[in-house]
């Protein structure tokens, strides 16, 4: 026997529709000024909430910027998974996981760098730093189903996901480079390495 979906409440959709201005204000204000330069008060403002208002949603700075980018980085995610299907090697497949990842990431580098420093070292305790760390490990997930699809002989494809997850990671997190090619041949060298054509 199914049941009906349950309809959310108004206080609940009220709810969701301040969160998704809040999320709507701040993925702006980031990608316009960078998170260093833009104030919860300039977010609060943009989302037309009271300052107070906001941090009954999140608790900081950095919790809001973990909520936005990993928005656009479970995008970005979805798009390398589809791409992957159709490559025809390892290494292309990886690669085509890893390709929006590395673009979401330098939309704003130091956004992207900020972020990366929030995932590894923010509040163990913050909800969006562990919705963060779910999304990357369904990336290292998608990345050793590629490997094994390509090479089934793979024994070790979780742990060498891993390990290319953390090459893209200290990729992004010590590079200046702004450009999207050049960073991704970058990694796509040293993945070489690791991956059977």
């Amino acid at each position: 026997m199914t049941h009906p979906a349950v309809e959310p409440s108004r206080r609940e959709r009220n709810k969701q529709a301040k969160l998704d201005r809040i999320t709507a204000a701040a993925s702006t204000l980031f990608a316009e000024h960078g998170v260093d330069d833009v104030t919860t008060q300039q977010i609060a403002e943009a989302a037309d909430i009271g300052a107070g208002t906001l941090f009954l949603y999140v608790r900081s700075k950095g919790e809001l910027l973990l909520l936005v980018q990993n928005a656009h980085y479970a995008d970005a995610l979805a798009l390398g998974m589809a791409d992957a299907e159709i490559a025809t090697t390892g290494l292309d497949a990886v690669m085509a996981i890893l390709r929006p990842v590395v673009a979401c990431n330098r939309v704003q580098v130091d956004n992207g760098r900020t972020y990366l420093r929030e995932m590894a070292f923010g509040d163990p305790a913050d909800p969006q730093r562990a919705a963060a760390l779910e999304i990357v490990a369904r990336t290292e997930a998608a990345v050793a189903a590629c490997l094994t699809r390509h090479d089934p002989a793979s024994a070790d494809a979780g742990r060498l996901a891993h390990v290319i997850s953390a090459v893209m990671f200290v990729e992004l997190s010590t590079s200046d480079e702004p450009d999207v090619e050049t960073l991704v041949a970058r990694i796509r060298e040293q993945v070489r390495v690791l991956v059977a054509h």
